[in-house]
């Protein structure tokens, strides 16, 4: 089994910073990639960053120049900082991660959510 562990949310003012932390455990054999995606209320989870194991990242255009999302494989460990937040970025942020198990079966796992609020 596998768990993804996310903290580093909150309430933060508008221009203001925070730094997401994402920590894999578990039976895992090999990350392969690692994500965030954001979901607001009443709208689909979108991708935000992702980072693959040979740390190569995409993001999503509307946080291009303000967000950094970087890993740590020997921690099984994913990071997002997050810079000049805006009122938009207010979402509930989830981990995501695929993973090869110790049995060698590629999964996908997500975390259970932290929230993001930005006061305007």
């Amino acid at each position: 089994q596998v768990e993804l562990a996310e903290s580093g949310g909150g309430l933060v003012q508008a221009g203001g910073s925070l730094k997401l932390s994402c920590i894999a455990s578990g039976s895992i054999f090999r990350l392969i990639e690692m994500g965030w995606y954001c979901q607001a209320p009443g709208k689909q989870r979108e991708l935000v960053a992702v980072i693959t194991s040979g740390g190569s990242t995409n993001y999503a255009d509307s946080v291009k120049g303000r967000f950094t999302i970087s890993s740590d494989n020997n921690k099984n460990a994913m990071y997002l900082q997050m810079n000049s937040l805006k009122p938009e970025d207010t979402c509930v942020y989830y981990c995501n991660a695929e993973i090869i198990t110790e049995w060698r079966q590629m999964h996908t796992y997500w975390g259970q959510g932290t929230q993001v609020t930005v006061s305007s």
